[in-house]
């Protein structure tokens, strides 16, 4: 078996449970997950099966997210899951204060991950550091946030507040609430996280464990091919001839695009490529059967097609 699942990841669990539930119900050894969701988080959880886990460092990296901001409350793991530091309650305060705070973290931010999380430091995660009483300074990273979108707002002494969020890899949104909360003085902590969007998986197109279990047990299931996965990747085409020799791992001169019958000078022109440029593509034999990731690089000589993952040399 081989190609993707998107899984709808449920509260309670984390990923790494996700992926040994999976490989008992598949029957399959190799299953990798395409980025961590919190054990309290749930929604989309992709995870590649078989050899496509060789694939996940090719996903599109955005992400998308549901999350409930409670205002007045900071704790420990900047989530409710922590300890309680501190709870003062904030009633004065009102929405419009809160959407204009939110627009200082879009864009491009400097953000300091959560003490507890998976980040590793010196071969430790931070969570295992933090949890044995040992809290080590992070530096900060950049993220970029591209949207922040309010969808409620509930007041009270503790107000809640829920977020429609499109961001970049890298983007803790448990430290977005934690920043939020600091940037009004007032303390913010997570109240609950979905992912909507990974990776081009949706959530409305997610299977939970007991639908995957149903297909498993009719025989029905049917992985996301290559094909959908990483459609955001041009496709090339070799013959067979040159599919072998590119499965050997060496450099072809002589392919086309996806749906375009002519070679050489169709791949420069319509991928407009700049001299010296690098471009990630997706390689099939003529027959269509996949192949792996190719990289084209484009010089003022010659343009080549170079093996980057080659799934199955045998070809």
């Amino acid at each position: 078996m081989q190609g993707f699942l998107n899984l709808n990841k449920p509260p309670g669990i984390t990923s790494h449970d996700c992926v040994a539930r999976v490989r008992r119900l598949l029957r399959l050894k190799r299953v990798g997950h395409g980025g961590t969701l919190d054990p309290a988080a749930t929604g989309v959880l992709p995870l590649a099966l078989g050899a496509a886990t060789r694939l996940l460092q090719f996903l599109p990296p955005d992400k998308a997210y549901r999350a409930t901001i409670r205002l007045g409350v900071s704790t420990t793991t900047d989530d409710l899951q922590g300890k309680i530091i501190s709870a003062t309650p904030v009633q004065h305060l009102h929405r419009a204060e809160v959407e204009a705070a939110l627009k200082q973290f879009v864009g491009k931010i400097a953000q300091v991950p959560p003490a507890y999380s998976a980040i590793q430091v010196k071969g430790k995660r931070l969570y295992e550091l933090a949890r044995s009483g040992k809290m080590v300074e992070v530096k900060a990273r950049t993220v970029e946030i591209y949207q922040i979108k309010v969808l409620d707002w509930r007041a009270g002494a503790f107000p809640e507040i829920d977020l429609h969020i499109v961001c970049g890899p890298g983007t803790y949104i448990r430290a977005l609430a934690r920043d939020l909360g600091a940037f009004l003085q007032i303390g913010g902590t997570l109240a609950s996280l979905t992912r909507t969007y990974s990776s081009g998986f949706h959530l409305a197109d997610s299977l939970t464990f007991d639908q995957l279990a149903a297909l498993v047990e009719r025989g029905a299931f049917q992985p996301v091919s290559e094909n959908i996965a990483l459609r955001h990747l041009q496709a090339v085409i070799l013959s067979l001839s040159n599919a072998h020799r590119w499965c050997q791992g060496q450099k072809i001169l002589d392919f086309r695009l996806e749906n375009l019958e002519t070679a050489l000078e169709s791949v420069r022109t319509d991928l407009n490529f700049p001299f010296s440029s690098k471009a990630l593509v997706r390689v099939y034999r003529e027959d269509a059967s996949f192949l792996g990731i190719g990289q084209i690089l484009n010089s003022a000589n010659e343009t080549l097609l170079v093996p980057q993952v080659v799934l199955n040399s045998n070809q």
